[in-house]
């Protein structure tokens, strides 16, 4: 073939996938519609008074989009939302319909809008939704052009930038979906599917299925459902011969029964779809698939959590939604890389803190078998102060909140969360809110701690101390305390009214702050399950006074005091740590600190020491590993002897802040700890005995010495025999290059699929230098997308959005987006005065 030939051919290639992504085929019941979109930031916030909108100047954008983590740090801007600022974002699309849309209905589907957004077709108000986690879709049907262009407009008012304790993101940052169907229908999110009976000799599965007449007359019509294996097998069959009045929605029932099922657990994720269609005289008018698993649920005050009637302990991390240079438009395989992680240290859980996730996130969860306990809420009736937690004491505009729409739309947010959300088998609780006593001023004080109401964080010792007051006291307290406008037990009874009327299969749950006075007011009867958040030291009195309620945690810090709960508690199943991976947010007066909080990965996924140290404690396989700090940064008091074991007392959050290398000032005191599932730990300096820790001296299950600093190899050791485990860390010279790794060399051409390239200074020796920086830059030869760079450092301030930075620890990560087309994609890394590093990649 000659070059001219070629170049047709790619010009003939493009043009035909530009064409799919802009042509709408109403064949299909659902089409993706992220491509092509136009996009422009608006200087004020004022609505458009014309609408659609010239757009020829806007850019050329695919969804989901974050136009925040677009922008550059400032100090100017708020620390709660990690120094990024919001804006106002207008969105269009230019679409056209193909074949016979009569008798059809068009809907347009959106998984997830920040925030405030309202939509528009050919000029015609579509509607609203002010919260951004919650999803939503209109009915385009009435304002379509079917034979000439139409204009999707959207509207996004994200100037309230500081309107949560962390990084939220701003624009159309989920999917879209244009969903196209017969008047005679399953509507959106109208299946619900259920497991009564979930065991290894037979399953009973029960399907709800909503059908819509849009016809003025009845329709005679046969429901016909396949239960499908994961393997392609069809394992059940129903059909029923069925009538629904015109202009009308009915709920049908249909139940199966399989043999033998493959069960869905944290180990053995195997999922089943059930596809349903509706049959009109041998024609399929509309075909809904719902993809579940079958397993059983089952809460025990006295026991615990179990899974398919196994014990199961909930090993679990909070995470927010966002995923550090991506910001919150998450690319599927971005979550995919660090769930893995996640998975490899022992997580099997997730806490959606503190608001519904997308349904690309718990579609992963249910393929990887990730427990997720799905929150609803992190304000009600009154806000948080963004900046400081606690009740709102600023009124500026920036911080103002959902707390403004929630009286006329939590209802409808939960409900629109929970249609789409509750056929996930990953979901196994709903969360009504976190931490809301905070927002209603006399919880804090009916506990006897608080005294001041002009300091909040004056707790009288409330952090370190049990209960001081007795459940009685407590409640005169609470009885007599002078209350607002709204309780919040009434309001924490009505959103779990509303729950269970959605979905009768699970428990419901919240987070309490507060549970003393939690527990005797009323909340604690809203839920099933009384999660604690950093309230260990309740834990034992709420057993005594309540002992048929079931408590367990639901935040805490991770530490190993925290999982000995749940190891010393049959009743106590979970713990979700604060958090398992750095965000955004919460770092008001830190600057240039934006980042934080991670206690097993850092903003750019790579692993923190508590990674080895939850591995160490979760994983039931043999483990060992080093991390170093010197003592005049630790905290804890110098021992003056080499090899000293430190008190009893030393603080156990140290692993924090570990570093994994072995290069300090010649006789610098060090503190070594070594994370172990053994009983005792040899450590080893160039090859000399520093002699061996014993579990039983460690009560936070860390082995430490003190040793001054003597350049060459730190070596840990346990065990015996075949089962013997070594971890060593060497001291490393001046880097003399570097090295360039991919996690997938293969991409799909589908505009979404990503590859994770890192950088890491190494020594003449090959070791990884982690004490020492330099400036990259990428370069890519090809028909891809770079999406940013990061260095995982939390005072890293560099722009996300750029191809070159200055490393952290010696490494540094850059994302590569496919884009449609097929084809070789080179990339390489650059450093000034080290040899250049590249890498080929397929895109197929």
């Amino acid at each position: 073939m000659n070059k001219r030939n070629l170049t047709s051919l790619l010009l003939l290639t493009f043009c035909f996938f530009t064409w799919a992504q802009e042509t709408i085929n109403t064949s299909n019941r659902e089409t993706d519609f992220n491509f092509n979109w136009k996009f422009h930031l608006q200087d004020d916030t004022t609505l458009p008074t014309t609408i659609p909108i010239a757009d020829t100047n806007w850019r050329d954008i695919r969804l989901p989009h974050d136009f925040g983590v677009e922008q550059s740090f400032s100090k100017e801007f708020e620390g709660c939302t990690g120094y990024l600022p919001g804006g106002v974002g207008l969105y269009q699309k230019h679409f056209k319909l193909q074949g016979n849309t009569d008798n059809k209905n068009v809907y347009v589907l959106f998984d997830g809008v920040y925030n405030n957004a309202t939509f528009w077709l050919n000029g015609k108000k579509l509607g609203e939704n002010p919260y951004g986690y919650s999803p939503v879709y209109f009915d385009l049907t009435p304002h379509l052009n079917k034979t000439s262009e139409n204009i999707l407009t959207v509207h996004v008012d994200h100037s309230r930038y500081a309107d949560s304790r962390w990084y939220t993101g701003g624009g159309i940052y989920r999917n879209v979906k244009l969903i196209t169907v017969n008047k005679l229908h399953i509507p959106v999110w109208g299946t619900f599917i259920k497991t009564p009976v979930a065991t290894k000799e037979k399953a009973t599965i029960n399907l709800e299925t909503t059908v819509n007449n849009q016809w003025s007359k009845k329709s005679k019509f046969t429901l016909v459902t396949k239960i499908i294996d994961n393997t392609g097998n069809e394992v059940a069959l129903k059909e029923d011969k069925l009538t629904l009045k015109g202009n009308n929605k009915q709920v049908f029932t249909q139940d199966f029964s399989v043999l033998n099922p493959k069960l869905w657990d944290t180990k053995n994720p195997n999922m089943y779809k059930a596809v349903t269609s509706i049959v009109h005289k041998g024609e399929v008018l509309d075909t809904y698939t719902t993809p579940f698993g079958i397993r059983s649920l089952r809460f025990d005050a006295k026991s615990g959590f179990y899974l398919n009637e196994e014990p199961t302990l909930v090993k679990g991390v909070c995470l927010h939604h966002a995923a550090g240079l991506v910001g919150a438009a998450v690319p599927k395989g971005v979550w995919k890389r660090r769930l893995q992680a996640l998975q490899a240290c022992g997580v099997n859980a997730i806490r959606t803190a503190h608001n519904p996730y997308s349904e690309e996130f718990l579609e992963l969860c249910d393929e990887m078998g990730i427990l997720v306990q799905n929150e609803f809420f992190d304000e009600w009736d009154y806000a948080k102060d963004k900046r400081k937690n606690y009740h709102d004491r600023n009124t500026d505009y920036i911080t103002r909140g959902y707390v403004e729409h929630f009286q006329k739309w939590a209802k409808s947010d939960l409900t629109r969360t929970m249609l789409r959300d509750r056929n996930h088998p990953s979901v196994f609780q709903w969360s009504i809110g976190n931490e809301i006593e905070w927002t209603y001023l006399h919880y804090r004080y009916d506990t006897g701690f608080w005294k001041d109401p002009n300091n909040p964080q004056a707790a009288g010792g409330y952090w370190g101390s049990a209960p001081i007051l007795s459940p009685e006291e407590i409640k005169a307290n609470y009885d007599a305390a002078k209350k607002g406008e709204h309780i919040l037990t009434e309001t924490a009874h009505k959103l779990a009214k509303w729950t269970r009327a959605l979905d009768p299969t699970r428990v419901l749950t919240t987070n309490m702050v507060v549970p003393q006075t939690s527990m005797v007011s009323g909340y604690a009867n809203a839920v099933d399950i009384s999660g604690f958040s950093y309230r260990n030291l309740d834990i034992a009195w709420a057993n005594k006074h309540w002992p048929d309620r079931h408590i367990t945690i639901n935040e805490n810090p991770g530490t190993w005091d925290d999982w000995k709960q749940v190891l010393e508690n049959p009743g106590v199943f979970s713990i979700f740590m604060w958090t398992g991976i750095d965000y955004m947010g919460e770092r008001d007066g830190d600057w240039p600190e934006k980042s934080g909080w991670g206690d097993l990965l850092d903003l750019a996924g790579f692993k923190y020491q508590g990674w080895n140290y939850f591995k160490s404690i979760w994983v039931d396989e043999p483990h060992i590993s080093i991390g170093t700090l010197p003592v005049a940064k630790s905290g804890f008091k110098q021992t003056g002897i080499s090899g000293q074991q430190l008190p009893e007392n030393s603080n156990a959050y140290k692993w924090r802040d570990s570093n994994m290398h072995w290069n300090y000032e010649e006789g610098e005191q060090v503190v070594v700890e070594v994370c172990s599932n053994y009983s005792i730990v040899e450590l080893f300096l160039n090859g000399r005995s520093l002699g061996s820790r014993s579990m039983s001296e460690s009560p936070d299950r860390l082995f430490r010495w003190t040793i001054p600093f003597e350049a060459g190899t730190l070596t840990a050791k346990a065990g015996f025999g075949s089962q013997k485990v070594t971890a060593q860390i060497q001291t490393t010279s001046k880097p003399v290059g570097f090295t360039l790794t991919a996690d997938k060399t293969i991409l799909e051409a589908n505009g979404y699929d990503v590859s994770h390239f890192v950088v890491q200074l190494v020594d003449a020796n090959g070791l990884p230098v982690k004490t020492e920086n330099a400036k990259f830059e990428f370069e890519v030869d090809g028909d891809a997308r770079v999406l940013g760079v990061d260095n995982g450092a939390r005072n890293n301030i560099q722009d996300f959005k750029s191809n070159s930075l200055t490393s952290a620890k010696g490494r540094a990560l850059m994302i590569l987006q496919s884009n449609l087309n097929p084809g070789t994609v080179k990339v390489k890394a650059k450093s000034e005065g080290f040899e250049t590093q590249e890498i080929t990649l397929q895109i197929k």
